[in-house]
């Protein structure tokens, strides 16, 4: 495949709509360039901010056991926000955590050895793996890029449920512009809160009921929770300057931290589906997208990128044992799984959706200037 490639990161022609400039520069970069960077800069200067929404944050706790809900994935992200959040500002987070069966044993060890180290409870909430693996199944069987929505779609409903049934104000997320400034084009990565398609999927290719999976949808988390139950979304490491690599040696130096491959690798299921499903399949290599966020923040090279993109997503002397693995927890063969690769491509679009909702609503945030965020 012929493909252009931007001049200023990575981002090329596997995504449908990119566009140039006469400087052959994207449109990831120039928005990122336009919207993004005036706003957020680089996390400097900001930090009066933060301090006024932790002490809202305190504020709306008094008479809690907790300030607020933080996420935990193992991941990079999350793990150093816990810790920035713990340390220097002194907040109580419950510290949540879902478990949809394929956590990988280092991102077990990494929230122990965090959560331990900090002196903090987990809470665990524990997906029903026979739902959740005939959701997943149903997505092979759809013929979709987008296969780890059921569970991304479980995380986000869980913690939002536990939320609301709690009465709880603030949600703190590691979701930042320092490695997330590029965004995954839609057709690589559908919505993953899109419950209508996720039903549509499941009705067409499941086997059995989904009676205890949880369930979002856009209204409700994106309207009804901010809006009518006063729930807030915050992205903490947007206020200050944030390094990934220097995020990194702090957590291994204080918490024995152990390094993933690559971004999202604390699951699993994630593993496989970035690493090889993705760029196999469809020829959709997620490092461009995360390499590129680093290049425009100032934390990569784009010839350093290129020398690693240079080189397969996936390890070539695991990805037999990996592919098995992920056959067997499905309680599938190696060859179904095999004939899923090869199987006819589909993509969102073949599939009921709320796409123009998502649509419409996020060229209202935008105008409104509510959200910001690189183009999908």
């Amino acid at each position: 495949m012929n493909l252009k490639i931007c001049s200023n990161c990575v981002m090329d022609t596997t995504d449908s709509n990119i566009f140039f400039d006469e400087n052959g520069v994207c449109d990831h970069c120039n928005l990122f360039y336009k919207e993004i960077l005036p706003v957020w800069k680089n996390g400097e200067n900001r930090r009066s901010e933060l301090d006024y929404i932790i002490t809202k944050i305190k504020e709306s706790s008094q008479d809690k056991d907790f300030d607020c809900i933080m996420g935990v994935s193992g991941g990079i992200d999350s793990s150093y926000l816990l810790y920035v959040m713990v340390t220097e500002f002194k907040l109580r987070p419950l510290v949540f955590h879902v478990d949809a069966g394929w956590n990988s044993q280092v991102a077990v060890n990494n929230i122990e050895q965090l959560v331990d180290g900090l002196g903090l409870d987990l809470f665990t909430e524990v997906i029903n793996w026979e739902e959740i693996k005939d959701l997943q199944l149903s997505f092979f069987r759809s013929g979709v890029p987008h296969i780890d929505v059921p569970q991304d779609h479980a995380f986000f409903a869980t913690m939002y449920k536990f939320a609301s049934q709690n009465r709880v104000k603030y949600i703190l997320t590691g979701g930042n512009y320092s490695t997330e400034c590029v965004r995954n084009p839609i057709e690589w990565m559908y919505y993953q809160s899109d419950s209508v398609q996720l039903k549509d999927i499941h009705v067409k290719f499941g086997e059995i009921p989904l009676n205890n999976y949880p369930m979002t949808n856009i209204l409700w988390h994106k309207i009804y929770l901010p809006y009518v139950k006063g729930l807030k979304l915050i992205r903490p490491l947007d206020y200050v300057p944030y390094n990934k690599k220097k995020a990194m040696n702090l957590l291994v130096e204080k918490f024995g931290y152990q390094k993933y491959p690559q971004k999202h690798f604390e699951s699993r299921f994630t593993q496989f589906y970035e690493s090889y499903w993705l760029p196999k399949r469809f020829g959709y290599d997620t490092r461009k997208v995360q390499y590129s966020s680093l290049i425009l923040t100032g934390q990569m090279t784009r010839d350093e990128a290129l020398e690693l993109l240079s080189k397969p997503a996936y390890n070539p002397d695991t990805i037999h044992q990996d592919f098995e693995y992920v056959a067997n927890k499905l309680d599938i063969s190696v060859n179904k799984l095999q004939d899923f690769m090869d199987s006819p491509k589909r993509s969102y679009k073949d599939y009921k959706s709320q796409d123009l909702i998502y649509k419409m609503g996020a060229r209202v945030l935008k105008f409104l200037k509510i959200e910001r965020g690189g183009k999908r």
